[in-house]
């Protein structure tokens, strides 16, 4: 018989406690699948939602950590369209509300304010009706995920901080988060937050010259070094897309609770599988004392008990990335998330989960394939 072979039949000489233990496994695993393939995935939306507009700068207010905070004087953008080396610039408002229909479904949803001449516009492909012109008002197009979860469509009416919006237009986006958002004029949104001739930041497109990255890296220094009339700083902080998105902090507090949650449930998954193959060992003392009287080396033995709680591990691993998979594809589907998860999950995290179930087969096997190997085999073969 194999050796491999041997431990599989020994994973499977009690095959109610293996299953209960590899479904700890897959839980512990799922866990940490699920949720930082979320904070990942809404990590990567919000870095596409600029990147996919080839968009190199981010402008907002220095020392903010939310986008929300930041408060720029619109005129800033002048000044920056006419700054080396750039070749568009748009700013915006954004601002984050809830959307409560008949059946007291709330939905969250973010309301970004564009010029009406935005370049944000292009990427955008409407399905029905059109994006707001100059003069229409208290007019707004939706997004088609947050259009067909509130059931909307052209030429009704939403509510935005108690104020009547009619819907012009229902776009699709290369960006789910953006098919999960309302874009209204930008001058309607200053109106309603009570912030006339400001903006939360702007968005820079970099002229596409030989060594862009050092450029750019100019470019950054210029914004942050601009001074009003009087001499003052302007207080400017620029960075590059990928950068702005990782120093965020909806995204670094929602990737620092994933990886804690995680911790916990990975804790909790290396104690079950310690308390199952320690219970193994005990049970086994004989079996293990004759496989040592036969000439099996105390590496053999630990080599059988590791290769049981890897093995273990490998399984729940398996069933808990299946799980976390679907179920953030379900997740993904509901109205109060739709628009802020992809439901897809990338390779690296899926990853990330099968090399921490390994490492949870190795903490929770370690300490009894030490305790087996050690077992003496005369004191193994009287045990009763």
């Amino acid at each position: 018989m194999r050796f491999t072979t041997f431990i599989l039949k020994n994973v499977f000489r009690r095959p109610v406690r293996s299953i209960l233990t590899g479904i700890g496994v897959a839980l512990a695993v799922g866990a940490v699948v699920a949720l930082l393939g979320i904070s990942s995935g809404f990590k990567q939306s919000f870095a596409q939602l600029y990147e996919g507009r080839n968009v190199d700068l981010l402008v907002v207010r220095a020392g903010v950590a939310k986008w929300e905070d930041s408060i720029i004087d619109e005129q800033i953008g002048t000044r920056l369209r006419k700054a080396p080396w750039v070749e568009r610039v748009t700013g915006g408002l954004m601002e984050t509300v809830t959307f409560s229909e008949e059946e007291e479904v709330t939905t969250i949803v973010i309301v970004q304010g564009w010029e009406p001449d935005s370049f944000m516009f292009e990427d955008l492909k409407f399905i029905e009706g059109r994006r707001f012109q100059p003069g229409d008002g208290r007019a707004v197009i939706l997004g088609a995920i947050l259009a067909n979860s509130i059931g909307k469509k052209v030429g009704d009416s939403v509510e935005i901080e108690l104020e009547q919006f009619t819907v012009t237009g229902i776009y699709e986006s290369f960006n789910v988060f953006e098919n999960g958002s309302a874009v209204v004029p930008l001058g309607e949104i200053q109106k309603l937050m009570d912030l006339p001739g400001k903006v939360t930041g702007f968005q820079v497109v970099v002229e596409n010259v030989p060594a862009k990255k050092e450029v750019v890296e100019k470019l950054r220094e210029y914004i942050e070094n601009m001074r009003d009339e009087r001499g003052r700083p302007v207080r400017l902080a620029a960075f590059p897309t990928r950068e702005y998105v990782e120093r965020t902090l909806p995204i670094r507090m929602a990737h620092a609770m994933a990886w804690v949650t995680s911790v916990i449930a990975l804790v909790i998954g290396a104690v079950g599988m310690l308390n199952t193959m320690i219970m193994s060992v005990f049970e086994r003392t004989r079996e293990i004392g004759i496989l040592r009287a036969i000439g099996w080396r105390k590496s053999r033995i630990m080599w059988m008990i590791l290769g049981e709680s890897l093995v273990l591990c490998v399984f729940g691993a398996v069933a808990g990335t299946i799980v976390a998979v679907l179920l953030t594809k379900w997740l993904s589907s509901l109205p109060a998330v739709a628009g802020f998860i992809s439901g897809d999950i990338h390779a690296d995290v899926i990853v990330q989960g099968f090399v921490i179930a390994l490492l949870v087969g190795l903490i929770g096997g370690l300490y009894p394939a030490y305790r087996g190997a050690c077992l003496s085999p005369t004191e193994a073969i009287r045990h009763e």
